[in-house]
């Protein structure tokens, strides 16, 4: 399993954060401060994560790299600000991308969420199999 890293100028700080506490990611930048479309880091992290990968996606809410992520039929990408949210996103969803707000979690909060995401299983019960099966029939 491999687990890769980007964010966005809002994001970056956080990202830097994270990185510290989980050396081995793989990040895919954004490097500094200044501005940058976090589409472009959202695409970068797709067309990395492959099967039995993760990803972890940072913007100044979490919501437009989300969006950005979940256009990619391979990527199923959850906005998470709590470890419950990180919990069901892997569990019910198989979640395979998380996405913070950089502009609204606090380090402690963001390192927990996602602890909680990279360790916890999904669940593979056939009902969510089922959801998770139709998804990607759209």
């Amino acid at each position: 399993m491999t687990c890769y890293i980007a964010a966005d100028h809002a994001g970056f700080t956080l990202k830097q954060q994270i990185l510290a506490a989980y050396p081995n990611m793989i990040n895919l930048g954004t490097n500094s401060l200044d501005s940058v479309d976090y589409p472009d880091f959202a695409q970068k992290l797709a067309d990395r994560i492959q099967k039995d990968d993760f990803g972890i996606l940072i913007c100044g809410s979490g919501l437009g790299i989300c969006m950005a992520a979940n256009r990619f039929k391979h990527v199923r990408a959850a906005n998470c600000i709590s470890i419950e949210m990180a919990k069901l996103a892997r569990e019910h969803n198989d979640a395979n991308v998380l996405c913070l707000p950089g502009r609204v979690l606090s380090v402690a909060e963001a390192l927990a969420i996602v602890e909680v995401f990279l360790i916890t299983l999904f669940s593979k019960e056939p009902r969510y199999q089922k959801r998770i099966d139709k998804m990607l029939l759209f």
